[in-house]
């Protein structure tokens, strides 16, 4: 047997002309035409095999049984209007909970300093961060936000595309004054380096010049890690070279602590984005997460090439 869903409609119409005293009055109050109410009212009395109303040409007036029912009618009108005005609020308003997960090393030194602004503004909104830098699944694991640093973010997600982040190899100089400076990717097999293994890219480096693309061993590895910025005191110590975005060294670069290698030669590009569920809008709190965060990092603030 299918089951049928109670005739709100019917009940919040009910509800308003028994409020109003009349079929014309709750017409004009809820802007639809009186054959619209006549047509809610007589829908509501032949599906429940009762008359809710006593009719005169001159008077309306509830009957014993739409005396018992209007009570639960008002509830229900009432709810509906609340329910109603909580969608509009979550709309027009930031208030709630947002969900969001960021990378670990980026979402630590460049996320979680605009964090204050933003809660500062809007109060009503209460701010749960993951940092990881696992891909977790937005839908399943119920984020609203993922900020993702990726060279192609999933089509099936919705995407704000901010800004581009280059991968630089990069030495300190006690390093190259001890070991020498590789003239071209080929060498790097003859220097020491370092393995992020959080990712499931393979080993071979792959960067292009002027046209022309070649895949070279790295260096060899003396030190691994899931977590990059964990390599920057070794590289900064002099014992290797190391390939990072450039968020992660660009303030070593400005002060001489780091210097650029093959600078002729490219590593394809990341991308920085901000991933959301798919769907026609946001709440109001994601679309001001999205404003004001994505809004500061498309500037790329962490770097001198801008």
């Amino acid at each position: 047997m299918t089951e049928r869903l109670p005739d709100f409609e019917a009940l919040a119409i009910f509800a308003r002309i028994a409020e109003l005293g009349s079929f014309s009055a709750a017409a004009k109050a809820l802007g639809i035409s009186r054959p619209t109410i006549s047509k809610a009212v007589s829908r509501l009395e032949q599906s429940t095999g009762t008359f809710v109303f006593n009719r005169t040409s001159r008077k309306l007036a509830l009957t014993e049984t739409g005396q018992r029912v209007l009570a639960h009618a008002i509830r229900l009108l009432g709810e509906g209007e609340a329910a109603e005005a909580e969608l509009r609020r979550a709309v027009h308003h930031p208030h709630g909970l947002l969900r969001v997960t960021a990378p670990i090393s980026f979402g630590l030194s460049h996320v979680a300093p605009l964090l204050p602004d933003f809660l500062m503004r809007f109060p009503d909104v209460e701010l749960s961060i993951t940092y990881t830098d696992e891909q977790l699944d937005l839908i399943a694991d119920g984020f609203d936000v993922a900020i993702r640093i990726a060279a192609h973010p999933p089509s099936s997600l919705r995407g704000l595309r901010l800004c581009s982040i280059p991968l630089l190899l990069v030495a300190s100089p006690d390093y190259l004054a001890k070991y020498g400076r590789p003239e071209h990717p080929r060498d790097l097999k003859q220097h020491h380096g370092f393995l992020y293994t959080g990712t499931r890219s393979g080993a071979l480096l792959r960067m292009s010049c002027e046209g022309q693309t070649v895949q070279v061993d790295p260096p060899a590895t003396r030190y691994s890690a899931n977590n990059a910025e964990s390599f920057l005191p070794s590289l900064l110590a002099g014992l290797g070279i190391g390939l990072f975005p450039e968020f992660m060294i660009s303030a070593h670069l400005r002060d001489g602590a780091l210097e650029k290698l093959l600078g002729d030669w490219h590593f394809q590009e990341k991308e920085l984005s901000l991933l959301t569920p798919p769907g026609r809008s946001h709440p109001a709190r994601v679309s001001a997460f999205l404003d004001l965060i994505g809004g500061t990092l498309r500037q790329r603030p962490w770097s001198h090439f801008c």
